[in-house]
Protein backbone atom coordinates (compact mmCIF):
# COMPACT_ATOMS: atom_id res chain seq x y z
CA UNK A 1 0.00 0.00 0.00
CA UNK A 2 1.24 3.90 -0.63
CA UNK A 3 1.47 6.27 2.21
CA UNK A 4 -1.49 7.83 1.22
CA UNK A 5 -4.12 9.37 3.90
CA UNK A 6 -7.29 8.73 1.85
CA UNK A 7 -8.45 6.65 -1.02
CA UNK A 8 -6.45 6.87 -4.16
CA UNK A 9 -7.99 8.09 -7.89
CA UNK A 10 -6.51 8.05 -11.32
CA UNK A 11 -7.18 11.41 -13.49
CA UNK A 12 -5.94 10.99 -17.26
CA UNK A 13 -4.52 13.52 -19.68
CA UNK A 14 -4.68 12.03 -23.16
CA UNK A 15 -4.07 14.61 -25.40
CA UNK A 16 -2.50 15.64 -28.95
CA UNK A 17 0.96 14.39 -28.50
CA UNK A 18 0.85 12.05 -25.40
CA UNK A 19 -1.17 10.07 -22.47
CA UNK A 20 -0.63 11.34 -19.05
CA UNK A 21 -1.63 9.72 -15.91
CA UNK A 22 -1.77 10.51 -12.36
CA UNK A 23 -2.35 8.64 -9.24
CA UNK A 24 -3.53 11.15 -7.05
CA UNK A 25 -4.13 11.17 -3.11
CA UNK A 26 -8.04 11.98 -2.44
CA UNK A 27 -7.69 13.67 1.10
CA UNK A 28 -4.62 15.97 0.38
CA UNK A 29 -4.62 16.18 -3.64
CA UNK A 30 -0.82 15.23 -3.48
CA UNK A 31 -0.01 12.92 -6.58
CA UNK A 32 1.32 9.49 -5.41
CA UNK A 33 2.32 8.79 -8.65
CA UNK A 34 2.66 9.87 -12.35
CA UNK A 35 3.51 8.07 -15.67
CA UNK A 36 3.33 9.34 -19.19
CA UNK A 37 3.72 7.44 -22.74
CA UNK A 38 3.83 9.95 -26.18
CA UNK A 39 1.36 9.50 -29.43
CA UNK A 40 2.18 10.03 -33.24
CA UNK A 41 0.32 12.60 -35.62
CA UNK A 42 0.36 12.77 -39.07
CA UNK A 43 1.69 15.73 -40.49
CA UNK A 44 0.26 18.67 -43.07
CA UNK A 45 -3.61 19.65 -43.17
CA UNK A 46 -4.62 16.04 -42.25
CA UNK A 47 -3.63 15.56 -38.65
CA UNK A 48 -4.59 11.83 -37.92
CA UNK A 49 -3.77 9.59 -35.00
CA UNK A 50 -4.81 5.64 -34.69
CA UNK A 51 -7.00 5.34 -31.48
CA UNK A 52 -5.42 2.28 -30.33
CA UNK A 53 -2.15 4.20 -29.84
CA UNK A 54 -4.32 6.51 -27.20
CA UNK A 55 -5.05 3.15 -25.29
CA UNK A 56 -1.37 1.53 -25.28
CA UNK A 57 -0.01 5.08 -24.43
CA UNK A 58 -2.83 5.12 -21.50
CA UNK A 59 -1.64 0.93 -20.36
CA UNK A 60 2.12 2.24 -20.70
CA UNK A 61 1.26 5.55 -18.51
CA UNK A 62 -0.54 3.60 -16.04
CA UNK A 63 2.12 0.68 -15.87
CA UNK A 64 4.40 3.20 -14.80
CA UNK A 65 2.57 3.95 -12.13
CA UNK A 66 3.32 1.01 -10.47
CA UNK A 67 1.09 -0.52 -7.69
CA UNK A 68 -0.59 2.57 -7.15
CA UNK A 69 -2.93 2.68 -9.58
CA UNK A 70 -3.86 -0.51 -8.80
CA UNK A 71 -5.40 0.81 -5.57
CA UNK A 72 -7.54 3.03 -7.11
CA UNK A 73 -11.21 3.23 -6.40
CA UNK A 74 -12.24 5.55 -9.32
CA UNK A 75 -10.90 6.56 -12.35
CA UNK A 76 -11.63 9.94 -15.46
CA UNK A 77 -9.79 10.81 -18.74
CA UNK A 78 -9.78 13.72 -20.11
CA UNK A 79 -9.37 14.25 -23.86
CA UNK A 80 -8.06 16.58 -26.38
CA UNK A 81 -11.61 17.99 -28.22
CA UNK A 82 -13.42 17.55 -31.21
CA UNK A 83 -11.74 14.73 -32.80
CA UNK A 84 -13.89 12.08 -34.79
CA UNK A 85 -13.00 9.09 -34.07
CA UNK A 86 -15.39 6.29 -36.76
CA UNK A 87 -15.97 2.68 -34.82
CA UNK A 88 -16.94 -0.66 -36.96
CA UNK A 89 -18.90 -3.34 -35.35
CA UNK A 90 -16.45 -4.55 -33.43
CA UNK A 91 -15.33 -1.48 -31.93
CA UNK A 92 -12.24 -1.31 -33.82
CA UNK A 93 -11.40 1.97 -35.48
CA UNK A 94 -12.65 2.54 -39.29
CA UNK A 95 -9.71 4.71 -40.14
CA UNK A 96 -7.27 6.74 -37.87
CA UNK A 97 -9.21 9.56 -35.72
CA UNK A 98 -9.40 13.13 -37.38
CA UNK A 99 -8.14 15.66 -34.75
CA UNK A 100 -8.86 19.04 -34.07
CA UNK A 101 -6.26 20.65 -35.98
CA UNK A 102 -7.33 18.78 -39.05
CA UNK A 103 -8.37 22.14 -41.72
CA UNK A 104 -8.87 19.89 -44.33
CA UNK A 105 -13.01 20.40 -43.90
CA UNK A 106 -12.64 23.95 -44.00
CA UNK A 107 -15.17 23.89 -47.77
CA UNK A 108 -17.52 21.73 -45.59
CA UNK A 109 -17.17 24.36 -42.59
CA UNK A 110 -18.25 27.44 -44.61
CA UNK A 111 -21.16 25.25 -46.38
CA UNK A 112 -22.81 23.94 -43.43
CA UNK A 113 -22.85 27.47 -41.98
CA UNK A 114 -24.72 28.84 -45.03
CA UNK A 115 -27.02 25.76 -45.40
CA UNK A 116 -28.26 25.75 -41.61
CA UNK A 117 -29.11 29.16 -41.36
CA UNK A 118 -26.21 31.05 -41.16
CA UNK A 119 -23.81 32.09 -38.11
CA UNK A 120 -26.43 33.76 -35.91
CA UNK A 121 -28.76 30.58 -36.40
CA UNK A 122 -26.04 28.09 -35.38
CA UNK A 123 -24.81 30.34 -32.28
CA UNK A 124 -28.31 30.57 -31.05
CA UNK A 125 -28.48 26.87 -31.67
CA UNK A 126 -25.43 24.97 -30.39
CA UNK A 127 -23.95 28.12 -28.79
CA UNK A 128 -20.97 28.24 -31.08
CA UNK A 129 -20.27 28.60 -34.60
CA UNK A 130 -18.84 25.59 -36.01
CA UNK A 131 -15.16 26.32 -36.55
CA UNK A 132 -12.86 23.80 -38.52
CA UNK A 133 -11.98 21.69 -35.77
CA UNK A 134 -15.48 20.84 -34.95
CA UNK A 135 -17.21 17.62 -35.07
CA UNK A 136 -19.70 18.11 -37.12
CA UNK A 137 -17.69 19.84 -39.94
CA UNK A 138 -15.30 16.58 -40.17
CA UNK A 139 -17.96 13.93 -40.24
CA UNK A 140 -19.09 16.26 -43.60
CA UNK A 141 -15.47 15.89 -44.96
CA UNK A 142 -15.91 12.01 -44.27
CA UNK A 143 -18.99 11.85 -46.20
CA UNK A 144 -17.48 14.15 -48.71
CA UNK A 145 -13.78 12.47 -49.39
CA UNK A 146 -14.36 8.39 -47.89
CA UNK A 147 -18.50 7.43 -48.59
CA UNK A 148 -16.94 3.61 -47.54
CA UNK A 149 -15.71 5.16 -44.35
CA UNK A 150 -19.10 6.17 -43.37
CA UNK A 151 -20.69 2.78 -44.81
CA UNK A 152 -19.27 0.93 -42.03
CA UNK A 153 -19.01 3.32 -39.11
CA UNK A 154 -21.27 1.64 -36.65
CA UNK A 155 -20.51 4.42 -34.32
CA UNK A 156 -19.29 7.52 -33.86
CA UNK A 157 -17.05 9.01 -30.24
CA UNK A 158 -15.16 11.65 -29.27
CA UNK A 159 -11.12 10.80 -28.45
CA UNK A 160 -12.13 10.27 -24.60
CA UNK A 161 -15.52 9.05 -25.04
CA UNK A 162 -12.82 5.84 -27.05
CA UNK A 163 -11.11 5.34 -23.72
CA UNK A 164 -13.72 5.52 -21.61
CA UNK A 165 -15.72 2.91 -23.48
CA UNK A 166 -12.81 0.59 -23.88
CA UNK A 167 -13.02 1.02 -19.84
CA UNK A 168 -16.78 0.41 -19.26
CA UNK A 169 -17.99 -1.28 -22.47
CA UNK A 170 -20.70 1.40 -22.98
CA UNK A 171 -20.90 4.07 -25.15
CA UNK A 172 -21.04 7.68 -23.39
CA UNK A 173 -19.71 11.04 -23.34
CA UNK A 174 -20.41 14.27 -21.27
CA UNK A 175 -21.81 18.04 -21.85
CA UNK A 176 -18.45 19.37 -22.11
CA UNK A 177 -17.36 17.42 -24.75
CA UNK A 178 -20.56 17.01 -26.34
CA UNK A 179 -20.45 20.98 -26.97
CA UNK A 180 -17.68 21.15 -29.12
CA UNK A 181 -19.31 18.64 -31.46
CA UNK A 182 -21.69 21.17 -33.57
CA UNK A 183 -24.17 18.65 -33.08
CA UNK A 184 -25.42 19.28 -29.30
CA UNK A 185 -27.87 22.19 -28.43
CA UNK A 186 -26.66 24.04 -25.68
CA UNK A 187 -30.38 25.24 -24.95
CA UNK A 188 -32.01 22.36 -24.30
CA UNK A 189 -29.02 19.80 -23.54
CA UNK A 190 -29.70 17.21 -26.33
CA UNK A 191 -28.23 16.20 -29.78
CA UNK A 192 -29.81 18.18 -32.58
CA UNK A 193 -31.78 16.33 -34.44
CA UNK A 194 -32.08 18.60 -37.58
CA UNK A 195 -28.43 18.89 -37.42
CA UNK A 196 -27.60 15.06 -37.60
CA UNK A 197 -30.29 14.63 -40.38
CA UNK A 198 -28.87 17.36 -42.20
CA UNK A 199 -25.20 15.88 -42.64
CA UNK A 200 -26.57 12.12 -42.68
CA UNK A 201 -25.18 11.10 -38.84
CA UNK A 202 -27.93 8.31 -37.03
CA UNK A 203 -27.94 9.37 -33.67
CA UNK A 204 -28.00 5.93 -32.71
CA UNK A 205 -24.15 6.25 -33.15
CA UNK A 206 -23.86 9.05 -30.77
CA UNK A 207 -23.02 8.23 -27.38
CA UNK A 208 -25.33 8.66 -24.38
CA UNK A 209 -24.73 12.02 -22.26
CA UNK A 210 -24.07 11.26 -18.60
CA UNK A 211 -24.85 14.62 -16.82
CA UNK A 212 -22.62 15.82 -14.04
CA UNK A 213 -21.96 13.65 -11.11
CA UNK A 214 -23.03 10.76 -12.42
CA UNK A 215 -21.23 7.22 -12.73
CA UNK A 216 -20.10 6.65 -16.30
CA UNK A 217 -20.31 2.91 -15.22
CA UNK A 218 -17.71 0.66 -13.89
CA UNK A 219 -13.95 -1.14 -15.06
CA UNK A 220 -15.30 -4.07 -17.36
CA UNK A 221 -12.40 -5.27 -18.29
CA UNK A 222 -9.17 -4.97 -16.93
CA UNK A 223 -7.77 -5.18 -20.51
CA UNK A 224 -3.89 -5.16 -19.74
CA UNK A 225 -4.93 -2.57 -17.05
CA UNK A 226 -4.01 -2.12 -12.98
CA UNK A 227 -7.25 -1.68 -12.19
CA UNK A 228 -9.75 -4.11 -10.47
CA UNK A 229 -12.81 -5.04 -12.32
CA UNK A 230 -16.13 -2.96 -10.80
CA UNK A 231 -13.75 0.10 -10.31
CA UNK A 232 -15.82 3.21 -11.00
CA UNK A 233 -15.52 5.21 -14.43
CA UNK A 234 -16.27 8.97 -14.45
CA UNK A 235 -18.08 10.95 -17.29
CA UNK A 236 -14.77 12.18 -18.43
CA UNK A 237 -14.66 15.72 -20.21
CA UNK A 238 -12.67 17.37 -22.90
CA UNK A 239 -9.29 19.06 -21.89
CA UNK A 240 -10.36 22.45 -21.17
CA UNK A 241 -13.26 21.57 -18.87
CA UNK A 242 -10.63 19.26 -17.30
CA UNK A 243 -7.94 21.90 -17.00
CA UNK A 244 -10.51 24.42 -15.68
CA UNK A 245 -11.84 21.83 -13.01
CA UNK A 246 -8.81 21.53 -11.97
CA UNK A 247 -7.88 24.41 -10.97
CA UNK A 248 -11.38 24.90 -9.36
CA UNK A 249 -12.25 27.99 -11.08
CA UNK A 250 -15.01 30.60 -10.28
CA UNK A 251 -17.12 32.67 -12.59
CA UNK A 252 -15.14 35.29 -14.08
CA UNK A 253 -11.60 33.81 -13.19
CA UNK A 254 -9.71 34.44 -16.78
CA UNK A 255 -7.79 31.63 -17.91
CA UNK A 256 -4.82 31.33 -20.79
CA UNK A 257 -3.39 28.66 -22.13
CA UNK A 258 -0.63 27.93 -23.45
CA UNK A 259 -0.24 24.52 -25.72
CA UNK A 260 -0.08 23.14 -29.15
CA UNK A 261 -3.05 25.19 -29.06
CA UNK A 262 -3.45 28.12 -27.18
CA UNK A 263 -7.06 28.73 -25.59
CA UNK A 264 -8.32 31.77 -23.21
CA UNK A 265 -11.65 30.96 -21.15
CA UNK A 266 -13.42 31.49 -18.01
CA UNK A 267 -16.59 29.74 -16.22
CA UNK A 268 -19.50 31.43 -16.42
CA UNK A 269 -23.45 31.00 -15.51
CA UNK A 270 -24.37 32.26 -18.23
CA UNK A 271 -25.00 30.28 -22.03
CA UNK A 272 -22.83 32.07 -24.82
CA UNK A 273 -23.45 32.59 -28.30
CA UNK A 274 -21.46 34.59 -30.02
CA UNK A 275 -22.39 35.13 -33.90
CA UNK A 276 -19.02 36.09 -34.44
CA UNK A 277 -17.42 32.84 -33.87
CA UNK A 278 -14.75 34.02 -32.09
CA UNK A 279 -16.14 32.31 -28.81
CA UNK A 280 -17.46 28.99 -28.59
CA UNK A 281 -20.29 28.68 -25.98
CA UNK A 282 -18.90 25.49 -24.64
CA UNK A 283 -20.71 23.89 -21.39
CA UNK A 284 -17.97 22.82 -18.60
CA UNK A 285 -18.10 19.74 -16.58
CA UNK A 286 -20.07 20.69 -13.69
CA UNK A 287 -23.30 22.57 -15.04
CA UNK A 288 -22.20 26.06 -16.17
CA UNK A 289 -20.54 27.73 -19.42
CA UNK A 290 -17.08 27.72 -20.38
CA UNK A 291 -17.21 30.33 -23.19
CA UNK A 292 -13.75 30.08 -24.74
CA UNK A 293 -11.69 31.53 -27.73
CA UNK A 294 -9.33 28.81 -29.51
CA UNK A 295 -6.04 29.82 -31.19
CA UNK A 296 -4.37 26.75 -33.39
CA UNK A 297 -0.47 28.19 -33.19
CA UNK A 298 0.72 28.72 -30.02
CA UNK A 299 3.76 26.38 -28.40
CA UNK A 300 4.30 24.12 -31.17
CA UNK A 301 4.41 26.99 -33.84
CA UNK A 302 6.83 29.36 -31.75
CA UNK A 303 8.93 26.45 -31.15
CA UNK A 304 9.09 25.50 -34.86
CA UNK A 305 10.28 29.32 -35.65
CA UNK A 306 13.15 29.08 -32.89
CA UNK A 307 14.37 25.95 -34.25
CA UNK A 308 14.35 27.17 -37.76
CA UNK A 309 16.32 29.80 -36.73
CA UNK A 310 18.55 27.67 -35.06
CA UNK A 311 17.55 29.07 -31.59
CA UNK A 312 17.07 28.35 -27.74
CA UNK A 313 12.88 29.18 -27.25
CA UNK A 314 14.35 31.80 -24.71
CA UNK A 315 16.52 33.86 -26.75
CA UNK A 316 14.08 36.95 -27.82
CA UNK A 317 15.10 40.10 -28.24
CA UNK A 318 12.74 43.10 -28.10
CA UNK A 319 11.26 42.64 -31.88
CA UNK A 320 11.76 46.80 -32.92
CA UNK A 321 9.05 46.53 -35.85
CA UNK A 322 9.27 43.37 -37.30
CA UNK A 323 5.74 41.34 -37.23
CA UNK A 324 5.59 37.54 -37.23
CA UNK A 325 2.42 36.03 -37.74
CA UNK A 326 2.93 32.23 -36.91
CA UNK A 327 -0.32 30.74 -38.48
CA UNK A 328 1.95 27.57 -39.61
CA UNK A 329 -1.32 25.19 -38.81
CA UNK A 330 -3.79 27.62 -40.72
CA UNK A 331 -5.71 29.62 -37.98
CA UNK A 332 -9.33 29.55 -36.07
CA UNK A 333 -8.85 32.59 -34.11
CA UNK A 334 -8.62 34.91 -36.48
CA UNK A 335 -11.06 32.33 -38.57
CA UNK A 336 -8.08 31.72 -41.56
CA UNK A 337 -8.44 27.83 -42.12
CA UNK A 338 -6.04 28.27 -45.27
CA UNK A 339 -3.46 30.82 -43.49
CA UNK A 340 0.22 30.10 -43.70
CA UNK A 341 2.89 31.99 -41.38
CA UNK A 342 3.44 35.45 -42.15
CA UNK A 343 6.67 38.29 -41.70
CA UNK A 344 6.31 41.47 -42.02
CA UNK A 345 8.79 44.71 -41.59
CA UNK A 346 12.47 42.62 -41.61
CA UNK A 347 15.10 44.65 -42.35
CA UNK A 348 19.17 44.32 -42.39
CA UNK A 349 19.85 45.17 -38.99
CA UNK A 350 17.11 42.66 -38.05
CA UNK A 351 18.03 39.65 -35.53
CA UNK A 352 16.94 35.90 -35.03
CA UNK A 353 16.06 37.06 -31.21
CA UNK A 354 14.06 39.98 -32.53
CA UNK A 355 11.78 37.69 -34.99
CA UNK A 356 11.66 34.93 -32.47
CA UNK A 357 9.73 37.56 -30.00
CA UNK A 358 7.53 38.87 -33.16
CA UNK A 359 6.61 35.12 -33.15
CA UNK A 360 5.53 35.19 -29.75
CA UNK A 361 3.83 38.44 -29.77
CA UNK A 362 1.68 36.99 -32.84
CA UNK A 363 0.81 34.34 -30.88
CA UNK A 364 -0.56 36.28 -27.64
CA UNK A 365 -2.23 38.81 -30.08
CA UNK A 366 -4.42 36.21 -30.87
CA UNK A 367 -5.46 35.04 -27.65
CA UNK A 368 -5.68 38.04 -26.14
CA UNK A 369 -7.79 39.59 -28.56
CA UNK A 370 -10.67 37.34 -27.53
CA UNK A 371 -10.10 37.65 -24.04
CA UNK A 372 -12.43 40.21 -23.27
CA UNK A 373 -15.29 38.51 -25.36
CA UNK A 374 -15.09 35.64 -23.57
CA UNK A 375 -15.24 37.21 -20.03
CA UNK A 376 -18.66 38.24 -18.58
CA UNK A 377 -19.81 42.00 -18.57
CA UNK A 378 -19.18 41.93 -15.11
CA UNK A 379 -15.93 40.61 -14.79
CA UNK A 380 -12.82 42.29 -12.76
CA UNK A 381 -10.64 43.31 -16.02
CA UNK A 382 -7.92 43.67 -13.20
CA UNK A 383 -8.00 40.18 -11.85
CA UNK A 384 -4.48 37.98 -12.28
CA UNK A 385 -4.90 36.07 -15.55
CA UNK A 386 -4.29 32.45 -14.59
CA UNK A 387 -1.25 31.17 -17.24
CA UNK A 388 -1.24 27.32 -17.85
CA UNK A 389 -0.38 24.79 -19.71
CA UNK A 390 3.31 23.45 -21.42
CA UNK A 391 4.43 26.93 -21.91
CA UNK A 392 3.18 28.97 -18.47
CA UNK A 393 6.79 27.66 -17.23
CA UNK A 394 8.77 29.93 -19.99
CA UNK A 395 10.55 33.15 -18.87
CA UNK A 396 9.61 34.40 -22.36
CA UNK A 397 5.88 33.40 -22.70
CA UNK A 398 5.56 34.81 -19.35
CA UNK A 399 7.09 38.12 -20.27
CA UNK A 400 5.09 38.58 -23.61
CA UNK A 401 2.04 37.86 -21.85
CA UNK A 402 2.35 40.42 -18.89
CA UNK A 403 3.54 43.03 -21.68
CA UNK A 404 0.87 42.47 -24.18
CA UNK A 405 -1.91 41.83 -21.70
CA UNK A 406 -1.30 44.55 -19.19
CA UNK A 407 -2.39 42.66 -16.32
CA UNK A 408 -1.11 40.64 -13.51
CA UNK A 409 -0.56 37.12 -14.28
CA UNK A 410 -0.43 33.90 -12.13
CA UNK A 411 1.19 31.12 -12.96
CA UNK A 412 -0.05 27.73 -10.77
CA UNK A 413 2.11 25.21 -9.34
CA UNK A 414 0.76 22.58 -10.67
CA UNK A 415 1.97 20.85 -14.16
CA UNK A 416 -0.86 18.55 -15.05
CA UNK A 417 -4.11 20.26 -14.66
CA UNK A 418 -6.35 18.36 -16.98
CA UNK A 419 -5.58 15.24 -15.20
CA UNK A 420 -6.13 16.83 -11.83
CA UNK A 421 -9.11 18.09 -13.48
CA UNK A 422 -10.03 14.61 -13.89
CA UNK A 423 -9.25 13.07 -10.75
CA UNK A 424 -11.12 15.50 -8.48
CA UNK A 425 -13.84 14.36 -11.06
CA UNK A 426 -13.08 10.63 -9.98
CA UNK A 427 -12.71 11.97 -6.48
CA UNK A 428 -16.01 14.26 -6.89
CA UNK A 429 -17.62 10.24 -7.33
CA UNK A 430 -16.35 8.85 -3.63
CA UNK A 431 -16.91 11.77 -1.48
CA UNK A 432 -20.10 13.59 -3.04
CA UNK A 433 -18.56 16.84 -3.61
CA UNK A 434 -18.26 19.10 -6.21
CA UNK A 435 -15.35 18.44 -8.08
CA UNK A 436 -14.25 21.69 -8.55
CA UNK A 437 -14.60 22.05 -4.73
CA UNK A 438 -12.20 19.04 -4.52
CA UNK A 439 -9.91 21.14 -6.89
CA UNK A 440 -9.75 23.69 -4.58
CA UNK A 441 -8.98 22.03 -1.47
CA UNK A 442 -6.32 20.26 -3.10
CA UNK A 443 -4.93 24.00 -3.65
CA UNK A 444 -4.23 23.62 -7.30
CA UNK A 445 -4.15 27.39 -8.61
CA UNK A 446 -1.83 28.13 -5.81
CA UNK A 447 1.26 29.92 -7.17
CA UNK A 448 2.99 33.00 -7.72
CA UNK A 449 2.03 36.36 -9.02
CA UNK A 450 3.68 38.52 -11.22
CA UNK A 451 2.77 42.01 -11.35
CA UNK A 452 0.88 43.78 -13.80
CA UNK A 453 3.08 46.20 -16.43
CA UNK A 454 2.36 48.82 -18.81
CA UNK A 455 0.34 47.48 -21.94
CA UNK A 456 2.24 47.32 -25.07
CA UNK A 457 -0.18 49.40 -27.02
CA UNK A 458 2.37 50.07 -30.28
CA UNK A 459 2.88 46.35 -30.07
CA UNK A 460 -0.90 45.54 -30.48
CA UNK A 461 -1.69 47.80 -32.78
CA UNK A 462 1.15 46.98 -34.92
CA UNK A 463 0.16 43.47 -35.38
CA UNK A 464 -3.21 44.82 -35.50
CA UNK A 465 -3.02 46.74 -38.75
CA UNK A 466 -0.53 44.00 -40.76
CA UNK A 467 -2.93 41.26 -39.97
CA UNK A 468 -6.01 43.44 -41.32
CA UNK A 469 -3.97 44.15 -44.66
CA UNK A 470 -3.10 41.30 -45.47
CA UNK A 471 -5.97 39.25 -44.55
CA UNK A 472 -7.04 38.84 -48.34
CA UNK A 473 -3.39 36.92 -48.47
CA UNK A 474 -4.05 35.17 -45.53
CA UNK A 475 -7.69 34.55 -46.61
CA UNK A 476 -6.60 32.28 -49.48
CA UNK A 477 -6.02 28.21 -50.37
CA UNK A 478 -2.54 27.05 -51.19
CA UNK A 479 -3.93 26.69 -54.97
CA UNK A 480 -4.25 30.72 -54.84
CA UNK A 481 -8.18 30.73 -54.41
Amino acid sequence: MSAAEGPLVVGVDSSTQSTKALVVDVSTGQVVASGQAPHTVTSGAGRESDPRQWWDALREALHQCGDAAREAAAVSIGGQQHGLVTLDAQGEPVRPALLWNDVRSAPQTRRLAEELGGAKSWAERTGSVPATSFTVTKWAWLADNEPDAVRATASVRLPHDYLTERLTGQGTTDRSDASGTGWWTSGTEAYDDEVLAHIGLDPALLPRVVRPGEVAGTVHSTGGLPFSKGTLVAAGMGDNAAAALGLGLRPGTPVLSLGTSGTVYAVSTRRSADPTGTVAGFADARGDWLPLACTLNCTLAVDRVAALLGLDREAVEPSKGVTLLPYLDGERTPNLPHASGLLHGLRHDSTGGQLLQAAYDGAVHSLLGALDLVLDPDADRSAPLLLIGGGAQGTAWQQTVRRLSGRPVQVPEARELVALGAAAQAAGLLTGEDPAAVARRWDTARGPVLDAVARDEETLARISGVLSDAAPLLERDSNGN
